[in-house]
């Protein structure tokens, strides 16, 4: 539904931190299914860890706060998505994070979130990461839209 080139319009950040691929379902106000594909080539696998690389869970969280603004941005009315390129999403709060199993360079880490509450520019979204459809992480967001 949405590529790089379409969230980088949405979202600010850009290599080596943009952890959003593809969006593949978007239902505004209420959900988004995006993913990233993990690869070896990664900066952080240089020191996580060289010889046992793993993906690390914050960057798992982040990847989850990243789609949850994309599902912000395109939540909000033409009028408001005019004016996105002068806002950005502050984390606010994570709570009840679990990391289930490690993920691995080579794996599909998937993101699905769904909207808790929305209330004016705050957000609250349950955020659940997969790859292969089994659960490797999983935390609930609390997230503001603010001006830059």
């Amino acid at each position: 539904m949405l590529d790089v080139v379409a969230i980088q319009e949405i979202l600010p950040h850009r290599y080596p931190f943009l952890l959003v691929d593809r969006v593949t379902k978007i239902q505004e106000g209420e959900s988004i299914e995006a993913y990233k594909n993990v690869s070896i080539s990664e900066p952080v696998f240089q020191g996580h860890f060289p010889d046992h690389p793993i993906y690390p869970g914050v960057m798992i969280i982040e990847g989850m706060a990243q789609a949850g603004g994309v599902l912000a941005f395109k939540s909000a009315s033409q009028e408001e998505q005019e004016a996105a390129k002068d806002k950005v999403v502050y984390f606010m709060s994570i709570d009840r994070c679990k990391f289930r199993r490690p993920v691995r360079p080579g794996d599909r880490l998937e993101y699905r979130l769904k909207v808790i509450k929305h209330r004016g520019n705050i957000w609250v979204l349950d955020g659940k990461a997969y790859v292969d459809g089994t659960l490797v992480a999983e935390a609930e967001l609390k997230a503001m839209i603010v001006d830059k």
